[in-house]
């Protein structure tokens, strides 16, 4: 990968992630990617997420380097320190209204220093709005980075559609238990095989101007008036989705998966040091799965958003011992609604020797692990790519937003993966997990997923088809 000026000028580009772990990383892998083709880089944190930053990986973590600097901006919430995501509406719904003036400030003071290049592009979340506003009102060329499935763009974009035809609202809370949601929705282009529960969640509402509901349709709208839409998905996965979005928006860069694009960077150990997690990892987990055989062990996570009750907890907990597998285990201390974690005493008696906990781990490691065999999951779009560019098949748990249609794609689409109901209970984990690391499902599944890793590692290599879409991107847009 060749380094990118534009005559004796250097570029210059800002990226504002959505203030959330599930988006702050893969943009932090976007802004690796463009510092090494030349780009001085100012990545914007809200400042909640940087003093978490501080919190989780020093001081030095936010120092940045002279072409790689950290910048932050107020996100409009009361002042907080926990060490937790914050709660998404109210996030969303303040970022959407008291982002702008501040992140124009922050762009105009750095376009008046003498210290960084001018700003010659502007890189900002699918979902932070303010970012493609400020850069149109001030000249700047800006593109709209979706960090989620190209899949779940297109449901977001048929919220307006499930309003004009009557789906949504719903009349009352009874749709979420008579079967409703299992209704089959046959009109979205590239989207078959879908019911109205593998839309993306914020659908199931009673009133329209529920934040949520507002905000993911809005805002995925909105990015159809950008100048570009980049997705971290490769051309092969999300084929049809992407011919239906590129028929209707023409400008759009698949450049995923990005760790795999990023195995052609030069080894810098600088900027491989500079990280975007917010949570300390226990990386002695990774010496654990040093001892266990291959395709052997369950690694469970949740992602960084997920809650759930202690009934559900319990019920995961017993269902992964019961399974007599081995278990690596991520229990985030806020994942139990309003409570902290407590597992009993004969749980760890059962799992002696076989199970693994902890509270954050680096995920990437663990799955290129040998003897990781499936990975139960919450399908979120990074864990999804993920798992994808390391050929681990998946148990599926969506929570909320798009995890749902990325696990009906899993499960149905790609024959990678298979879905837990929604109410847990124990002996369907025991079965699951039983049947991905002994049965011939999973073997098949397996097998599958290897295959998928195989088409994520060609398109993502020089002359692959992500490879040549990020050489278009820079080319086209960001120069």
């Amino acid at each position: 990968m060749g380094s990118a000026q534009l005559g004796a000028k250097k570029l210059h580009a800002v990226c504002v992630p959505f203030p959330a772990q599930g988006h702050v990383n893969p943009m932090m892998q976007l802004a690796k990617l463009l510092h090494s083709r030349g780009f001085h880089i100012t990545f914007v944190n809200t400042e909640f997420n940087h003093r978490r930053l501080i919190r989780s990986r020093g001081p030095d973590s936010v120092k940045g380097l002279p072409d790689f600097q950290f910048a932050t901006i107020p996100d409009g919430l009361p002042p907080s320190d926990k060490d937790a995501t914050q709660d998404v509406p109210p996030l969303c719904d303040s970022t959407r209204k008291t982002c702008r003036g501040p992140f124009k400030e922050l762009v105009t003071n750095l376009n008046c220093s003498s210290e960084v290049p001018q700003i010659t592009c502007i890189v900002s979340d699918g979902i932070t709005g303010f970012g493609r506003e400020v850069a149109k009102e001030l000249g700047i060329p800006e593109v709209q980075f979706w960090t989620a499935s190209a899949c779940g763009f297109m449901a977001y974009l048929q919220y307006s559609e499930l309003v004009k035809r009557g789906i949504v609202p719903f009349k009352d809370e009874s749709f979420l238990q008579d079967g409703t949601l299992d209704k089959p929705v046959d009109w979205i282009p590239g989207m078959k095989n879908v019911r109205l529960k593998d839309i993306p969640s914020f659908i199931r509402v009673t009133d329209v101007n529920d934040i949520m509901f507002d905000f993911l349709g809005s805002e995925a709208q909105n990015c159809l008036k950008s100048s570009a839409i980049i997705f971290n998905t490769f051309n092969e996965l999300e084929h049809e989705v992407l011919e239906e979005i590129s028929a209707m928006f023409p400008n759009i860069y698949t450049i995923g998966p990005l760790a795999l694009l990023g195995r052609h960077v030069p080894e810098n150990k600088l900027v491989k040091s500079l990280s975007s997690g917010l949570w300390k990892e226990d990386a002695k987990c990774l010496k654990w799965l040093d001892k266990q055989k291959p395709d052997s062990v369950v690694y469970v996570n949740y992602g960084s958003v997920t809650m759930m009750t202690d009934q559900h907890l319990r019920e995961f907990a017993w269902g992964l011992a019961n399974s007599k597998h081995h278990f690596l285990w991520i229990v985030r201390p806020d994942v139990v609604k309003g409570d902290s974690v407590v597992l009993p005493e004969e749980f760890f008696k059962a799992i002696k020797d076989r199970g693994y906990i902890a509270s954050w781990c680096p995920q990437e490691q663990v799955l290129a692990h040998p003897s990781v065999g499936v990975f139960l999951t919450h399908s979120g779009w990074n864990s999804t790519i993920e798992t994808i560019s390391e050929g681990v098949p998946v148990i599926c748990w969506p929570f909320f937003a798009e995890q749902q249609t990325n696990c009906r794609f899993a499960c149905s689409e790609w024959g990678i993966g298979m879905e837990v109901n929604n109410d847990v209970k124990r002996h369907e984990i025991e079965e699951l997990v039983k049947e991905m690391l002994e049965g011939e499902k999973g073997r098949k599944m397996r097998q599958k997923a290897k295959e998928w890793k195989k088409k994520a590692m060609e398109a993502t290599d020089i002359g692959g088809s992500s490879y040549n879409n990020f050489d278009r991107l820079i080319e086209q847009c960001l120069q």
